[in-house]
């Protein structure tokens, strides 16, 4: 059987991504961009990576930061993946000598098989919606039928995701992993236990049933 990866993205606070470590969820993510209301500091992230428990991937998120910050973030703060959400070209992204996931921002015309090759050595594309102002987070499906059937790297979907479609996007887009974050929350940066719960029983099931 073939599983579906999660990662929930903007924790803000150590015990409830810790929660979601021990329900069952594969990778956490942190915000470093200060606009983001899901935005931490160095002090909070270190506290939120100190609570996990063994085999959690810990994600950071960067939108078009200097090179400066990202090195002083990975000096201090435990990181296993990069997540750049910005315009970062494939050489910015392969600066830091670390597996990294490049966000793709959907619409008509979005060229995945460039984009595949361009970022060749990237973990995965993490598709999500497209919105002029925002730079993710917006809690907005985009069109599934925009992602083409053939996608090199693996896709990990984002974007209007919760637990009453999280069965339909793992049935129709077959993606490696489901990227949630507002769909999960209470309000943003806030996350709610029980919709955790029940957005990781949601992809279980879905799992089961292929």
């Amino acid at each position: 059987m073939k599983r579906t990866r999660v990662k929930i993205c903007g924790f803000t606070s150590p015990e409830q991504a810790a929660f979601a470590a021990y329900a069952g969820v594969d990778a956490i993510g942190l915000v470093f961009y200060p606009p983001s209301p899901r935005h931490v500091s160095i002090r909070q992230a270190q506290e939120i990576v100190a609570a996990l428990p063994a085999f959690t991937t810990v994600v950071a998120l960067f939108v078009d930061a200097e090179q400066t910050q990202i090195n002083e973030t990975l000096a201090q703060v435990s990181i296993d993946v990069l997540q750049f959400h910005g315009d970062e070209t494939p050489t910015a992204c392969r600066l830091y000598n670390k597996p990294y996931i490049k966000a793709i921002r959907m619409q008509e015309g979005t060229d995945i098989a460039a984009l595949n090759q361009d970022y060749h050595d990237a973990q995965g594309l993490l598709l999500d919606a497209y919105h002029a102002q925002t730079k993710g987070g917006t809690g907005e499906k985009f069109d599934w039928d925009l992602i083409p059937k053939d996608c090199t790297l693996p896709i990990i979907l984002a974007g209007g995701l919760e637990s009453s479609n999280a069965s339909g996007a793992i049935n129709s887009v077959q993606p490696y992993a489901l990227d949630v974050s507002s769909g999960v929350e209470i309000s943003k940066g806030i996350k709610d236990n029980n919709k955790i719960a029940a957005f990781l029983t949601e992809v279980y099931q879905s799992d089961r049933n292929k």
